[in-house]
């Protein structure tokens, strides 16, 4: 089993958590997705935060690029280590 961690940049709030349910919906992760707010560096402006989707995978079953194309969809990215 391998331990992997799968990070989705959104650009707000709101598409965070439709892409976190969707993931759910589509993926059925072992756990539940995290939604994190990353604020940008040196901004302290709420308005200028992306959101960001965890999505623990740690049966290896979630394939990188299909994630990152899902979070494409929804004007994001699949974070790369």
């Amino acid at each position: 089993m391998s331990d992997v961690r799968h990070v989705l940049v959104l650009p707000d709030r709101d598409a965070a958590e439709e892409v976190a349910e969707a993931l759910v919906n589509r993926f059925r992760p072992a756990g539940e997705p995290q939604l994190v707010r990353d604020a940008l560096a040196g901004e302290d402006d709420a308005e200028d935060a992306q959101w960001l989707v965890v999505v623990e995978d740690a049966e290896g079953r979630l394939e990188a690029s299909v994630l990152d194309e899902f979070a494409a969809a929804h004007e994001g990215w699949l974070e790369e280590d």
